[in-house]
């Protein structure tokens, strides 16, 4: 027996912010593994403020960024 409340509502790769986020998240260890050396700590800032979404952060600090 299934309940209506619980119903199976789609994919969440399907969700453009999903997919956004995941091609920032490339794109940033892309970055971070090309440009930047090892065992520098900003890597593992970089990665995880990517990993959680926190793609924005600081940026309105910036007075010359509309953007955020």
């Amino acid at each position: 027996m299934q309940n209506p409340i619980y119903r199976n509502h789609g994919n969440y790769r399907k969700l453009y912010s999903y997919q956004k986020a995941e091609t920032l998240y490339d794109i940033t260890c892309f970055f971070c593994e090309n440009f930047l050396r090892r065992g520098d700590r900003t890597i593992d800032q970089m990665v995880q403020a990517a990993r959680s979404g926190k793609l924005h952060e600081n940026c309105h600090d910036s007075p010359a960024r509309n953007d955020c």
